[in-house]
């Protein structure tokens, strides 16, 4: 794997379950998922640099603004629909059996929901946020389908006409293999998110950005490649998880990284990650949201305020 002096800012917003119970969330309901590792201040301690971190900025930033101290609220507003509504699409696309996928005898017709902006225009290039979803759930799990959009859909098109977000193609994927129901095997959820990369590289990602305007100029490797800088991934609880196996085997196509409420265990060398609030000094962020619990409306939350910072 390719080493960068400015490695992909993580956005590591964590709910701090332990010792809270279950709540509803202004007036919603809310939706529990099985974690893959919920996050606590003493993950926080075992992924901060050594106090000599080497030097791995050069001054290149895509993203200018700074991460703020705090997770904010979703604006209840945000959840009514918009006077300037993006739009769903449902891609569909030819993959292979996950467990197989190397030898590609064994085809799978997939879906995957797909964000437009308001305005979309394929005279104007877009970045690309990939949403993973967790346990128990698919690719409708956060906006819905075309014909049945679920609330996060307006969250985006209320956060875009405000200007807090910025106009970008989101993707709800799914890791399900052969079932809609293969999330719902903790095991088995945890190896087809390890093999998710094969899939993602070879045939989500050219589904996707060969048929909408990107920035990349082709779905090549290589095209891909140098796209980097306008792609991010991110998921909950065991999308989570495949946030951080997309980390560990897709950091030379994926500028930005957003795991929420699920971790792994890995080797980290010291002076691989450096904790600070802005691109500019620093290639990892961690939150945690006092109070929260592992449920979808907490994963909305931290979807909101790292789509509020990504590329601004």
């Amino acid at each position: 794997m390719k080493r960068y002096k400015l490695l992909a800012v993580m956005l590591a917003v964590a709910a701090l379950a332990a010792g809270c119970g279950q709540e509803e969330r202004s007036g919603r309901e809310t939706q529990t998922e099985e974690t893959g590792g919920a996050g606590s201040s003493e993950q926080a301690g075992q992924t901060e640099p050594a106090e000599e971190a080497a030097d791995m900025t050069d001054g290149e930033t895509v993203t200018n603004a700074s991460l703020p101290e705090e997770l904010a609220q979703i604006p209840r507003e945000y959840f009514e629909e918009s006077d300037s509504p993006g739009t769903l699409v449902e891609l569909t696309y030819d993959t292979y059996e996950s467990m197989s996928y190397e030898e590609q005898d064994q085809v799978l017709k997939k879906r995957a929901i797909v964000y437009l902006p308001y305005g979309y225009s394929e005279d104007e290039q877009y970045n690309v946020f990939y949403l993973m979803h967790g346990g128990w759930s698919n690719e409708t799990t956060y906006l819905g389908t075309p014909e049945r959009p679920n609330e996060f859909k307006n969250v985006l098109d209320n956060g875009i006409a405000d200007g807090k977000i910025r106009p970008m193609i989101v993707v709800c994927p799914t890791y399900n293999n052969e079932s809609e129901s293969d999330s719902s095997s903790y095991s088995l959820a945890l190896r087809l998110t390890e093999n998710y990369h094969n899939e993602l590289l070879g045939d989500l990602i050219p589904a996707v950005e060969g048929t909408y305007s990107t920035y990349a100029e082709d779905t090549t490797a290589e095209g891909i490649r140098a796209s980097r800088d306008h792609r991010a991934f991110c998921g909950f609880s065991m999308g989570s998880v495949a946030t951080w196996r997309t980390f560990q085997y897709c950091l030379d196509d994926f500028r930005y990284f957003l795991p929420s409420s699920g971790s792994l265990t890995a080797d980290v060398e010291d002076g691989t990650f450096r904790y600070a609030n802005n691109e500019k000094e620093g290639n990892l962020y961690f939150l945690e949201q006092e109070g929260g619990t592992h449920n979808g409306d907490y994963a909305m939350e931290y979807f909101y305020n790292g789509l509020c910072w990504i590329w601004q």
